[in-house]
């Protein structure tokens, strides 16, 4: 995903540093994408309410101009529903006491409003605003509580506002006026546009025009010791949405874990919730609704390729049943021609749907905006081969395997007709449009792709760590179709030889401290010399040789790579290294899980390290881990720095827990068993787990104090 968090993102998906130098103080300013880092969030996917962390939401405006909400609002799919939902007391707003979430989908705010009650400093009046979200539903509940001595009189009033914004606007800091509702001096208020209709019910309300919003006020009068209680409801509806809201509970099984490490479930639990809550569905084949898990909030709460590919594989210990929905889903919208404007073509899983694009920005005049449908992605379609070996090999259905081969072909396929566009056995991407991303790795930024002098590659760019999903894709795709009694296999385990020594020839460079894998091949097939955390998904691919392996492995826990909260996206010792650079110097905490599971795979002493560097970091974050944070040294900063942009939940972040856990458990999967091998040195102490297992059965998982493990049937 592209997020240029507090910059701005130009036509080639560069980013532009919003800062000003002496010079440039007087400038006018540019919008700018929000931040959210310190924004509370409620959620239940497709809908999400973003506000302050006392609840409140936005600013009025003057009349006619843009209200002062950031992202602060009701979001539902991809428009901005209310921009405005502040609460007051006799025209004041409360003092705020303290804010916290239940769940992910229900959030309680406690405010004092200080005019009101006995003289002295003891609050005796207070008000409880308590906030549930569903899926096209917002309800919240007022209480004004009194321990007063004589009854309390006041007016509670709400000021509601709502501009329908779409989403890339509110990203771009662009926002929109309100528009008026239908229904003010009622106490129910409607807005309607473009297919989507917001209806705020406000029983017993009385309702005015205010010109920039509307104020709903109620008389109240709570009586020593009592309580006095209003509420909000709003429901909304879009029939131009791309994606839904899944109709049943999630199917997983309840996970379980005591440690004596007692980071472990608290983590595991929070990260299962939120990714419970970014559940959503789409029509796939057959017309039949398809369950995925959308990438993340705000920005992507919908299908892409990447991203809900790289969560449904992460959360294969707990279920299959998820990574064959989303095989299915992209399967019906696998590529079946070539257009350029959509970079479509044949045999090519998606990168993103959405109902009506998105915008990315301007630069030069030119207008980046993704298509509806984008297929702007060179590694998801080898994702998606290797996702359905691997949920084969946790135990999926063989019939509903059987019914994706024909799609696993055609991904095969189009990674040497299509994928390979210069015949060289590499996968290499360019934007042909000159209007989609022009980097289409998961560093999807216009400067994810530097040397170690800080200048920029230029594509088309052939990415490592594509190299290596393409030979997994190659290689298991093959051991499938052997499986299933197919034609093909030889033909691709040879074509996969054939790029593994390719890549060992190509790929190769040195610094001074040795030997790694380049991050790319440039437009002229030049290595482009960077150490970067691309290098950690080549583990456990097989494209690497023992030695690559241990090249890689060591190169990944050094000083300039390893933070002490996860492992950095670019050494620190490279000329254009960041902490906060999105995607050169930052820690992305799926990005460290992938790499993790690489070591544990490799079965690397390396994996401990790594292993607790991530456990630290979702704990800091309280089990909800952002889209990605600052790469700063432990040693300097002993808690990780929010990204102030970042997405959080963010569908492969919360992932991450579960694939920690399944690292550092050695999960081996084979259909009918699971084995265990933790790693070593064990440093979790005695630990149970339960809820993990192949075919759906979940087993109970035991490793005593000195890390030895065995499994037993529940």
């Amino acid at each position: 995903m592209t997020d240029p968090g507090h910059q701005i993102l130009d036509p080639t998906g560069d980013q532009k540093d919003l800062s000003m130098d002496h010079d440039d103080a007087h400038a006018p300013e540019q919008p700018e994408q929000p931040w959210l880092h310190d924004l509370s969030l409620t959620l239940a996917a497709p809908t999400q309410v973003w506000s302050a962390p006392d609840g409140q939401i936005g600013q009025p405006a003057s009349r006619g101009e843009v209200p002062l909400s950031g992202l602060a609002g009701v979001h539902h799919g991809e428009r901005r529903v209310l921009c405005l939902l502040r609460l007051e007391v006799d025209g004041r707003e409360p003092t705020p006491v303290a804010g916290h979430g239940v769940r992910g989908d229900t959030h309680t705010f406690v405010a004092v409003p200080r005019h009101l009650g006995d003289p002295g400093p003891d609050p005796t009046v207070r008000v409880e605003r308590r906030r549930d979200v569903e899926p096209g539903l917002v309800r919240e509940r007022y209480t004004i509580s009194s321990t007063a001595a004589e009854p309390v009189a006041c007016t509670l009033g709400l000021r509601v506002a709502a501009d329908l914004a779409p989403m890339d606007g509110v990203k771009g800091g662009t926002g929109r006026p309100v528009v008026a509702p239908e229904g003010v001096g009622g106490h129910v208020l409607t807005w309607q546009e473009a297919g989507l209709r917001g209806v705020l019910r406000l029983p017993g309300a009385r309702t005015t025009d205010e010109g920039d919003h509307t104020l709903a006020t109620w008389d109240v009068v709570v009586p020593p010791g009592q309580s006095v209680s209003h509420e909000l409801l709003l429901t909304v509806d879009d029939t131009g949405a791309a994606v839904s809201a899944p109709s049943r509970r999630a199917g997983w099984s309840p996970v379980e874990v005591e440690s004596a490490d007692r980071r472990l479930a608290p983590v595991l639990e929070r990260s299962l919730d939120d990714l419970r809550l970014l559940r959503l569905t789409a029509r796939g084949m057959d017309d039949v609704e398809e369950e995925f898990v959308a990438a993340g909030a705000p920005w992507f709460l919908t299908l892409f390729g990447r991203d809900s590919l790289w969560t449904a594989r992460m959360l294969l210990p707990v279920t299959t049943d998820l990574a064959m929905s989303t095989l299915r889903l992209l399967a019906h919208h696998q590529g079946t021609r070539t257009d350029d404007v959509t970079a479509e073509e044949p045999g090519k899983i998606l990168h993103e749907v959405r109902s009506a694009g998105f915008s990315l920005g301007e630069d030069d005049g030119a207008d980046r905006h993704l298509p509806p449908v984008y297929y702007g992605t060179i590694d998801a379609t080898p994702l998606w081969a290797m996702t359905l070996h691997d949920a084969w090999r946790w135990g999926a259905p063989a019939d509903e395997v059987e019914q994706l081969l024909p799609a696993l072909e055609r991904a095969l396929a189009w990674q040497v007709e299509h994928g390979d566009a210069d015949g060289d056995l590499l996968l290499e991407y360019v934007d042909r449009s000159g209007h989609g991303l022009s980097n289409q790795g998961w560093k999807d930024s216009g400067d994810a792709v530097r040397r170690s002098d800080g200048s920029r590659a230029t594509s088309p760019l052939a990415l490592a760590e594509v190299q290596g999903y393409a030979y997994a894709a190659a290689t298991r795709g093959a051991d499938l179709l052997e499986a299933f009694g197919r034609p093909g296999a030889d033909r691709w385990r040879e074509w996969a030889e054939q790029l593994r020594a390719e890549f060992a020839r190509r790929f190769w460079v040195e610094d001074a401290l040795g030997a790694f894998p380049a991050i790319a091949l440039d437009r002229d097939k030049r290595p482009v010399v960077s150490l970067t955390s691309n290098i950690g998904h080549l583990l456990g691919t097989g494209i690497l040789d023992q030695d690559g392996v241990d090249v890689v492995a060591r190169r990944l826990v050094g000083s300039d790579m390893l933070s002490g909260f996860g492992i950095r996206t670019l050494s620190t010792q490279a000329a254009g290294y960041s902490p906060t650079g999105y995607h050169v110097g930052s820690v992305w905490p799926h990005d460290t899980a992938i790499c993790l599971a690489g070591l544990a795979a490799e079965q690397r002493s390396e994996t401990a390290p790594v292993a607790e560097a991530l456990l630290s970091a979702l704990t800091a974050f309280d089990g909800r881990p952002p889209e990605l944070f600052a790469g700063d040294a432990r040693s300097t900063q002993p808690v990780p720095l929010p990204y102030p942009a970042a997405c959080r939940p963010q569908a492969w972040s919360a992932a991450s827990a579960v694939s920690l856990v399944g690292s550092v458990l050695g999960l081996r999967p084979d259909r009918d068993s699971l084995a265990v091998a933790p790693v070593q040195p064990w440093s979790f102490g005695a630990t149970h787990v339960s809820g993990l297992g192949t075919r759906g059965r979940p087993v109970d998982i035991e490793v005593t104090a000195d890390g030895a493990g065995s499994i037993s049937a529940r």
